[in-house]
């Protein structure tokens, strides 16, 4: 019974420790690799700051501005945001990385799908990103001001709560792009069909107002720059789906 014992041990150091290794390894790398963009960008975080609070500066009242409630606020505000930009950046690697961990117990055909997937993913919520920036906050901090202006209510917005609302709106719009690539797995791993994508249409609608809700301010435009595109994206997913399950009989049969 020992003998067995120390065999089994043996076999478990020797498939076990080698891959936990090979994790440390390349999570020193991803790490290294974040350092190395944050190291390149610190020196101009007030400037990367000044660009992420521009849509909410450029709607500001004539009397508005931002605040610093806490005494470190001002300087470790905008270092949080450049480190935040340099894991943006950093992210393709620690993706490569994540993935050449994995990719040695994957299939042939799950490595030539994994690869697009992840491509396509970050790309999506790069885009998801760029919506919130570009569309979503001018919108949000524009109805914001006109709400405030019949009270007499000054806009004064202080850096380290402007740094969480940009946070949620950022992870909210870019998993909202991720849509597609979501429907897209799940028709691929064969949890739901095409048909059932179709029927549970009407309660996606309604889930999609649900999610705008509970994110956004409790406007209905704010809602629907929200809901309005994760119900476009899920139609794109579902389109995209049927295309990849009509491809997919060629590929098997090879």
């Amino acid at each position: 019974m020992s003998q067995l014992q120390h065999v089994t041990e043996e076999g478990f150091e020797k498939t076990f420790i080698p891959h936990l290794v090979e994790l440390r390894d390349r999570l020193i790398r991803a790490s290294v690799a974040i350092i190395i963009a944050f190291l390149g960008l610190v020196y101009w975080a007030p400037d990367i700051f000044k660009l992420l609070a521009r849509p909410l500066m450029m709607n500001l009242p004539s009397d508005g501005k931002l605040i610093v409630t806490d005494v470190t606020g001002s300087f470790f505000v905008p270092v949080k945001v450049t480190m935040l930009v340099a894991f943006v950046i950093a992210l393709p690697y620690v993706l490569y990385q994540i993935w050449a961990f994995v990719a040695p117990g994957l299939y042939q055909s799950e490595k030539k799908l994994v690869v697009p997937l992840v491509g396509t993913s970050y790309t999506l919520f790069l885009c998801g990103m760029a919506f919130a920036y570009f569309v979503v906050f001018p919108t949000i901090f524009r109805v914001m001001a006109h709400y405030n202006a019949p009270l007499g209510a000054e806009m004064n917005t202080d850096v380290d709560n402007y740094l969480s609302f940009v946070l949620t709106m950022f992870l909210a719009f870019g998993v909202t792009f991720e849509v597609p690539i979501f429907v897209i797995l799940l028709v691929r791993m064969g949890l739901v069909t095409v048909s059932r994508l179709k029927e549970i249409r009407p309660y996606v609608v309604v889930g999609a107002f649900v999610v705008s809700a509970v994110v956004t301010p409790p406007d209905v435009f704010s809602q629907l720059i929200l809901a309005l595109p994760l119900i476009i994206l899920y139609e794109a997913g579902v389109i995209a789906a049927r295309l990849f399950v009509r491809a997919q009989p060629e590929v098997t049969a090879e």
